[in-house]
């Protein structure tokens, strides 16, 4: 095979290589089988434009024409020209596989489902990659800049991961570069041809000092590769590490907010249904939050951790908003009347040091908060947001929040809500579809006010709508998406707060979405524990003279506040004028089980009392398995693979030195074995052999650039004799000791050169070389098999096709 040839398949390979950390991003793998196939097609392609031979941009032209074909006959062959070309349909088709494609990378979780639009996204991009490396590597015959698509490749792959791609996929992903190097090595060694011509092919080239390769040939090629490749693999392990993760960062990763210093610094949009929906599809409940309370009422003990308050039609997302100092106390909840009841609460919180993202979350709304760090305060949101890198990872705070008891008649009564905050808070997308708000209005008939309005939507969809709470629905954020929620009747708290806020938005009442955690489940202990599944979102009305109120419309989650409910809750509030004190006394009451835990939960026993009993701090389970053995397993290929050169020059050492036959054949084939052993190691120390030399001079040489001298001296000259009587002599006399006398020589050089030669010469033996020149001539024996088996093959064939023509006539 010719070089352009290897180096096509082995550009093919990296391609391949690289793109399967891609491959745990989606459900169903299907998509790599067909991007494979396209990539082989793609690199035929081009394998027979050089052929031809065409010019270099026009062999690129063709191998992107022909990739467009097969893309357009794949996603769009109904409505392209000829099922092949793409015309406007075609191209109307592909923007919306595009649109739809970019929607569900914000919809779903990792992994996402294999939609047209991601396959589209998925199988383009790796060709696309794919192009361009064959374009750097075989058309320019550059290998090394290829490495910057394949290293772009494997970054997407970890950056939609979160930066967790797995170690196997890096050094899947690396060693399809250093193949791609190493091709291109062969190559550029193979046109310098050889300098000192060895036997036949196939048998072992061997001349007169016993070498397989001359000093003249440049291993300048193969040096540069190698660093080329390990300052690329550095940048490929350090891109991923810097990179921002690319989720939501609701309930893993340090999320799109940012703060500044003085009174600057904003808090952006985010779009927290990946990771809320990431968060409860858990395998593994892992705790993230512990907490004690002076509560009276645990069940209403929500932890909130932002509010969403802006729907532009595709989903909705946070305003930026100016960040200011904390105060200490915060400002009095905004709308909030002296003559409400309330209660306040001091409530210690730990948060594990697995669970790391930049808001705080705190009962609402908080009135004092005593925290270390550096975070900011967003008012509009009464929210804390970690300043300059900080997170809630492994943080100890306490807050004093205001348990707020409005009766019905307060929200009933309550005088209409300021113009600019109800202007703000009632806005809903031009395009958001009319049966929104017809439904929002039948399901509210009859009623005679904001608040009883708010109660009805809220019993439509917790009991009387006919919805099924389900986290495995994949019913995106959107305008069509309510309405596909509304059809459909299944979806979890997402769905449930984002259709309720927006229904009720559409009777002219302001409405916000919280997202936070349900209040966890009681530890014998007597303290809370709130893990990855107790993650929620839930709507919050605004009523004047109370301020932002909590609704719970989402079944068998959290708790319906009494203030919804026809019973009247025994325990009422204690007055405002003597506030229960003392931060670390124990809860009072626990939740019931049914308030924060699925059906399906609590009929397996997995809920509140049955819970087992842990330390007063959180309790992260740590790892899951599978993680801790493909880390183990990378660990242990990293630790390995710098080790090799070192292991093969040791068995290759023990070999040749090793006993063999006692024929005079075998003693010659000793002979030359410890004689290569010789000059290796001469090698490995920097005295590069030189094969247009005799034995004798050969010597000579290692002795006087090994500054030898004495014993080992002399063991030098006692081999490089025996191997002139090998080689020359009509009836060679073998030679005793030589074994003793290589390990002299080794000696000797070593004692002769400072440590840094000599650890170079243990971890990076300059010999080990050879692996890569016995590859290749393993190679060029196999495909020089093959040629020689091709005219048989075709003197077949061209015997069955006159046969075929013999028999039709």
């Amino acid at each position: 095979m010719s070089g352009r040839g290897r180096m096509t398949l082995c550009a093919l390979a990296a391609t391949l290589m690289a793109s399967a950390a891609l491959i745990p991003l989606v459900t169903d793998a299907g998509w790599f089988v067909t991007a494979a196939v396209l990539l082989a097609v793609q690199a035929g392609v081009g394998a027979l434009a050089r052929r031809v031979p065409l010019a270099r941009a026009l062999t690129v032209t063709v191998q992107l024409v022909v990739s467009m074909l097969l893309v357009t006959l794949l996603f769009a062959g109904t409505k392209a020209v000829a099922g092949v070309l793409p015309g406007p349909d075609a191209v109307e088709e592909f923007g919306r596989l595009l649109s739809t494609g970019s929607a569900d990378i914000n919809r779903y979780a990792i992994p996402a489902p294999a939609s047209e639009g991601i396959r589209l996204m998925l199988i383009g991009g790796v060709l696309l990659i794919g192009l361009t490396v064959d374009t750097l590597a075989v058309t320019f015959r550059s290998a090394a800049p290829a490495g910057l698509p394949l290293l772009a490749l494997y970054s997407v792959a970890a950056g939609l991961s979160g930066g967790g791609a797995s170690w196997l996929y890096f050094l899947l992903a690396a060693s399809g570069y250093l193949l791609l190097l190493l091709a291109e090595g062969r190559d550029r060694l193979a046109q310098w041809g050889r300098v000192f011509g060895g036997a036949a092919q196939g048998a072992p080239r061997q001349s007169a000092a016993g070498l397989d390769r001359g000093s003249g040939v440049p291993l300048a090629p193969i040096r540069t590769g190698r660093r080329i490749g390990v300052l690329t693999l550095g940048v490929a392990v350090l891109v991923p590490a810097l990179l921002p993760a690319l989720n939501g960062g609701l309930l893993g990763g340090s999320g799109p907010g940012r703060g500044g210093s003085g009174g600057g610094g904003t808090i952006s949009a985010v779009n927290p249904v990946v990771s809320l929906q990431e968060s409860l599809n858990q395998p593994v409940d892992r705790e993230v939050l512990r907490y004690r309370t002076t509560a009276q009422q645990t069940q209403d003990m929500y932890l909130r951790l932002l509010a969403l308050d802006e729907f532009d039609g595709t989903a909705w997302k946070s305003s930026e908003r100016k960040l200011k100092d904390v105060a200490n106390p915060l400002p009095r909840p905004a709308g909030l009347r002296p003559d409400v009841p309330t209660t306040e609460i001091a409530t210690n919180i730990s948060a594990a040091g697995s669970y790391s993202q930049i808001w705080l979350p705190m009962p609402f709304p908080a009135s004092q908060v005593d925290i270390d760090g550096r975070w900011r305060y967003e008012p509009e949101g009464r929210t804390l947001i970690g300043d300059g890198g900080q997170t809630t990872s492994g943080v100890k705070y306490t807050v004093r929040s205001l348990a707020v008891q409005p009766t019905k008649e307060d929200l009933a009564k309550a005088p209409p809500t300021p113009p600019g905050l109800r202007k703000e808070y009632t806005k809903v997308p031009g395009d958001l579809p009319p049966v929104v708000k017809q439904t929002a209005l039948q399901v509210t008939k009859g009623a005679g006010n904001d608040y009883e309005r708010a109660v009805l939507l809220q019993k439509w969809f917790a009991s009387e709508g006919g919805f099924t709470y389900d986290t495995q629905v994949q019913s995106g954020t959107g305008s069509k998406a309510i309405v596909n929620f509304l059809k459909q009747k299944e979806g979890f708290c997402v769905h449930f707060s984002f259709s309720m806020t927006a229904m009720a938005r559409t009777l002219d009442i302001p409405a916000r979405v919280a997202v936070g955690f349900t209040p966890g489940t009681a530890r014998s202990d007597q303290t809370m524990s709130v893990g990855l599944r107790d993650a929620h979102a839930w709507p919050e009305l605004y009523f004047e003279g109370i301020g932002w109120t909590r609704f719970e419309p989402t079944p068998t989650r959290g708790n319906a506040p009494s203030y919804t409910r026809q019973e009247t809750p025994t325990d009422g509030p204690s007055s405002p004028a003597q506030p229960t004190t003392g931060a670390t006394s124990a809860p009072t009451a626990a939740p019931k089980p049914s308030d924060s835990c699925p059906a399906a939960e609590r009929r397996q026993g997995n809920c509140g009392q049955n819970a087992q009993a842990g330390p007063a701090r959180p309790t992260d389970r740590g790892t899951p398995t599978g993680t801790v053995v493909g880390i183990a397993l990378g660990v242990l290929a990293l630790v390995l693979l710098p080790s090799l050169p070192l292991l093969w020059r040791t068995r290759v050492r023990a070999r040749r030195l090793g006993s063999g036959g006692r024929t005079p054949s075998d003693a010659a084939v000793r002979t030359l074995a410890a004689w290569r052993e010789i000059t290796d190691s001469a090698w490995d120390l920097g005295i590069a052999p030189d094969d247009s030399q005799t034995p004798r001079k050969t010597a000579a040489r290692i002795v006087r650039l090994g500054s030898l001298a004495g014993p080992p001296a002399e063991a030098v000259h006692r081999a490089a004799g025996a191997v002139e009587q090998v080689l020359y002599a009509p009836v060679p006399q073998t030679s005793s000791g030589l074994v003793d006398d290589v390990h002299r020589v080794r000696a000797g050089l070593w004692d002769a050169v400072n440590r840094r030669r000599r650890l170079r010469a243990l971890l990076l033996p300059r010999s080990a070389v050879r692996v890569a020149w016995a590859l290749s001539g393993r190679w060029s024996a196999l495909t020089g098999r093959l040629s020689a088996r091709r005219p048989r093959l075709d003197g077949w064939t061209a015997t069955v096709r006159r046969r075929v023509v013999r028999q039709r006539g």
